[in-house]
């Protein structure tokens, strides 16, 4: 009943699971941006980022404030502590920003951005027209006629799809209505912008009357007024001349026109839009991805003939295969157990009762899993060893087994009732080592726990599911294991072993013998060998986690500061038309600038490029590493002028840049007051960081050189002629910038009426320099009478941390490890960087994590281990002998850190967990030997008998643990799919160190225990 009990409940959990490629180590974040049209960087901190900012201090659980002000856009980033909830953050801030309106600029509004993290999102595709492909006026699609299909059909459809939050778009323009006014006829018939304007609003609406009552009907009255075409705008009357009206076609150009856009988006080097749907936060992102995915093949059949929407990135993609990784690792080490079991067992039926223990554990922790919110992942799978998990039930079947041949001496077979009292007998004998040996691998588990952030939210799914699954491999192995053990082996068991046992036996008893007689010895090697594996961990370099290789590449393509975005649309089609070059490449799409909603601005000199790559078997050299991809690829972008490049990961750059505000794996922060003297100082880190090996896309954020054309207000001159400055700013925002006018309807679409000077006007700064500007009584005067036009660069962005300003180097590490990189950088900076009085650096990126984990298992590790040590002396009663079995720990962890030194790998977060797995199996195999012996000297009275026929007959299980335990991680340390290598150096770590630890559990041990006690031993004879 408990077995059919826990798979009903289990099976309903997998149904609930929620599924994804790796845990979402987001922070608890809100970002608040502000459009600001026409504000430059320093205009946009001055107003509107500093107010926000100094708003926001003093909320409860805040942790700390990070903000960006570029041209048009403030976007200020709140961090709140740890186990926050998101809508009580969202709800402070929202309180405080309703305080502050009344202290920004008339007509700013901050506005939240979506309830969305780093894993966000999960879905990208493009809207592009088949060559030939016509609108219903027989005109070709248009960048401007893709955009309105996306937000008017695509859009609003994909909106509604569970779990998305957002959709936002970028690229293509925004449709608009224009008027082009001509300031020579503006000033023939003696009008203003500002004229033309008010005749625009107080020509477009429509007005209610109420209502009449006509025998008995009643009737609606209204005024229909609204502006519905061309016609209609350039039949609006501005005023009358000479008793002549004077219409809008008489003075501007009415037409369809674009936005001033702030973002373009290209595909396969031709221009698109993109649509990119963001999930909602804790949302399951399989699921997600997968119905919009499905929606969007709906939304096909409703798009106008010769429109493809096409998905371009898919979160499921991913998903499938990191799962697909894990599975294989899972079934593949599940059935290595199994054979194991059946070889050491010699009994097919007992080892089918030891196997049963996986799926039915995997059930469990499935069901305590969806429980406690923790989804499927590379990393909450990514430790799960079934070895490791029926560690326990081996030692109970082993000795069950061994128990029930003893009692067929006379070939009588046992009654169930009999039986059962055996297996009672036989599980009460071994179930304190047992029991022991889980709760020591259980409680090593502790420290990961007590880790924080980012490496928190990381590790904290993989113990939690180790954790369960021990916990419920114990109740199992108490429960269901030794009932089915006395049910089913109900026939004759043979007591013979198997060959394999018989053989390591023979082995080992001479090994034992001479490591007996030559105890100095044993002990010398093994203290050496622990002392030179110490030294060597030194020498293995440190990294925060193995990188995942998504399978895609993420290209950060970088422009000088001030380039346009018609340019960077140009120079961003030659560089896609370059990397499909290559034939490893499927397709390659790219957003530039910022998008509609701003969640990753960017100025229009930078874009994003997503290089998807075809499946590893379509490639020509499937044997090609992605890493000598990126190297040629990086080595033929070089050949193209004008970029600079940044080669990263799609998921792993949103990562770094929402966590720490960078997109790199070392971020080095100045910070100070003045903008010159942080760009000073962070060009010498530069040179100070380009000097260390393993340095690449080694850059200073662009923070100076965006050309700026200033209207510089000439204030006699204004006083002259009874203007003031802000008459002026008017005039220049309306006239270059464009002032709207009012929204036309075309069914439930909605278009904004745009009135600006026309675009031949607008590029010309010598016409620019004479325009006539409106006087108040009714005269004009050219612009350059009355203002300075000054074309200068200016800062293109200011960056704020805590309310001080900050300037960042960016630097990947390439060919080694992370944490030395740092080390050497922060040696060299150190040696050639003097920075003056107010100003100080700060070290982020991934290395953050790296150094604050370590920091806190320095300190978590040795009171676990102290920890263990008392749980031993409880066991036995003796200092001495925990100390014994406590020795194996050191003898096990230099196995791992030789298995690592081997496969050349650093010392990562990822190893750290697979030496504190190790140190639980160390101590379990020392404890069922340790035991066995003790009970066996008490009873015969002779040490030497007791150590060398324990050893013997407890080498079956601790060979089985061992193997079990090593074999279920082998698929994990040489699989090479998606995901692999997040997994290699745990696996690694385990299999190395179980080999030393058995080693040391058969031979170091025995010794140990015999020099120990050989002065009781004569003690106990000489009475």
């Amino acid at each position: 009943m408990l077995t059919l009990l826990i798979i009903a409940i289990g099976s309903w959990s997998y149904q609930q699971l929620p599924i994804d490629a790796v845990p979402d180590i987001t922070n608890v974040q809100v970002q608040i941006n502000t459009a600001a049209p026409g504000y430059s960087p320093l205009e946009a901190e001055q107003r509107i980022t500093y107010p926000v900012e100094t708003a926001l201090y003093g909320l409860p659980n805040l942790s700390y404030t990070r903000s960006l002000s570029r041209y048009g856009l403030s976007q200020v980033t709140v961090v709140f502590e740890e186990g926050t909830d998101i809508y009580f953050a969202r709800n402070l801030i929202n309180t405080r920003l309703s305080a502050i309106k009344d202290m920004l600029p008339e007509g700013i509004e901050p506005e939240m951005g979506p309830i969305s993290t780093g894993l966000g999102e999960i879905f990208m595709y493009t809207v592009q027209a088949k060559p030939g492909a016509l609108q219903q006026n027989g005109s070709p699609y248009d960048a401007m006629a893709l955009r309105e299909i996306q937000d008017w059909i695509i859009k609003p459809q994909l909106a509604q799809v569970k779990g998305v939050v957002e959709v936002n778009s970028i690229g293509g323009y925004n449709k608009q209505y224009h008027v082009l006014p001509d300031p020579l006829k503006l000033l023939n018939y003696g009008l203003s912008i500002k004229d033309v304007e008010l005749a625009l609003q107080a020509n477009n609406d429509n007005r209610g009357a109420g209502y009449i009552e006509r025998e008995g009907m009643q009737l609606l009255v209204r005024s229909p007024g609204q502006l519905t075409s061309l016609d209609d705008i350039a039949n609006v009357i501005i005023t009358q001349y000479d008793t002549i009206p004077v219409k809008l076609s008489d003075v501007a150009d009415v037409a369809i026109g674009k936005e001033l856009r702030t973002g373009a988006a290209t595909q396969d080097g031709k221009e698109a839009v993109l649509g990119t749907a963001m999930m909602l936060i804790d949302e399951n992102s399989r699921t997600v991805a997968r119905d919009v995915a499905q929606k969007l093949e709906q939304i096909k059949s409703s798009l106008p003939e010769g429109i493809i929407a096409e998905a371009v990135y898919d979160r499921t993609t991913l998903v499938d295969k990191a799962i697909a990784t894990v599975s294989k690792n899972l079934l593949e080490g599940a059935l290595l157990v199994i054979v194991v079991l059946f070889i050491l067992l010699g009994n097919l039926r007992a080892a089918l009762i030891t196997a049963a223990v996986i799926p039915l554990s995997m059930l469990m922790t499935i069901t305590g899993m969806v429980q406690a919110g923790v989804s499927a992942n590379l990393m909450s799978l990514g430790a799960l060893d079934f070895g490791l998990i029926v560690d326990g039930t081996v030692i109970i079947v082993e000795n069950a087994v061994r128990r029930l041949a003893q009692a067929q001496h006379n070939g009588r077979i046992q009654p169930l009732k009999e039986r059962l009292n055996t297996v009672y007998l036989a599980t009460a004998e071994v179930i304190r080592p047992s029991l022991f040996g889980v709760a020591i691998i259980t409680i090593v588990y502790i420290p990961i726990f007590s880790l924080t952030g980012v490496e928190g939210k990381m590790f904290h799914p993989m113990a939690a599911t180790v954790v369960m699954a021990l916990l419920s491999a114990m109740v199992l192995s108490l429960t269901i294991v030794p009932a089915a053990v006395a049910v089913f082996l109900n026939g004759k068991i043979s007591e013979k072993e198997s060959a394999v046992i018989r053989g390591a036996k023979t082995l080992y008893a001479p090994l034992l013998a001479l490591a007996l007689k030559f105890r100095w010895l044993v002990i010398g090697l093994a203290s050496a060998l622990v002392g030179v594996c110490l030294w060597l961990a030194t020498t293995l370099g440190a990294e925060f986690v193995p990188q995942l290789d998504e399978g895609d590449i993420a290209l950060h393509a970088m422009r000088i500061p001030g380039t346009g975005l018609e340019q960077a649309v140009a120079m961003q089609e030659i560089l896609e038309q370059k990397i499909k070059t290559f034939a490893e490449v499927d397709k390659v799409f790219a957003r530039i600038g910022t998008p509609e909603v701003a969640t990753d601005p960017m100025p229009p000199n930078v874009a994003d490029n997503f290089v998807i790559l075809k499946p590893r078997s379509e490639w020509p050299n499937p044997d090609k590493t992605k890493a000598q991809l990126v190297a040629e690829m990086e080595a033929a972008l070089a050949t193209l002028p004008g970029n600079n490049y940044e080669f990263t990961q799609p998921i792993q750059m949103r990562f770094n840049e929402l966590i720490s505000g960078v997109r790199a794996d070392l971020a080095i922060k100045v910070f100070g007051d003045d903008l010159d003297q942080l760009v000073t100082s962070a060009n010498q880190i530069l040179q100070a960081v380009n000097k260390v090996q393993g340095a690449a896309d080694t850059k200073v954020e662009q923070v100076t050189g965006l050309p700026t054309l200033s209207v510089i207000p000439n204030r006699t001159a204004l006083a002259r002629y009874g203007l003031n400055v802000v008459e002026l700013q008017d005039w220049v925002s309306a006239a270059i910038g464009g002032t709207s006018a009012g929204i036309l309807y075309e069914g439930d679409r909605r278009f904004e009426l745009i009135v600006r000077l026309p675009e031949t006007l607008r590029r010309d700064l010598d016409k620019l320099a004479v325009l006539p500007v409106p006087l108040p009584n009714g005269d004009f005067v050219p612009l350059q009478e009355v203002a300075t036009l000054d074309v200068s660069p200016a800062p293109a962005q200011i960056s704020r941390e805590n309310g001080k300003r900050r300037v960042v180097v960016t630097a990947n590490v390439r060919g080694r490890d992370l944490g030395s990189f740092v080390e050497e950088v922060k040696a060299q900076i150190n040696r050639d960087v003097t920075l003056p009085a107010g100003y100080w650096l700060d070290y982020g990126g991934t290395f953050e994590q790296l150094e604050s984990a370590s920091q806190r298992l320095s300190i978590v590790v040795p009171v676990t281990l102290l920890l263990i040590l008392g749980i031993l002396v409880m066991a036995f009663a003796s200092f001495k002998d925990a100390l014994i079995i406590f020795s194996g720990v050191p003898l096990a962890l230099t196995g791992g850190v030789l298995a690592l030194y081997l496969r050349g790998m650093p010392l990562s977060i990822s190893a750290g967990i697979g030496f504190i797995a190790l140190s639980g199996v160390a101590v379990l195999n020392g404890l069922v030997m340790l035991s066995f012996i003790r009970d066996l000297w008490r009873e015969k009275g002779d040490l030497l008998l007791a150590i060398t026929e324990g050893a013997l007959t407890r080498l079956r299980p601790v060979l089985m643990t061992a193997l079990v335990a090593s074999l279920g991680f082998v698929p994990m340390a040489i699989n090479i799919g998606t995901g692999a290598e997040v997994q290699r150096p745990l696996a690694t770590v385990v299999i190395g160190g179980i080999i030393s630890s058995t080693l040391l559990t058969l031979l170091v041990l025995p010794v140990l225990y015999h020099w120990v006690h050989k002065n009781d031993n004569r003690k106990q004879q000489t009475e």
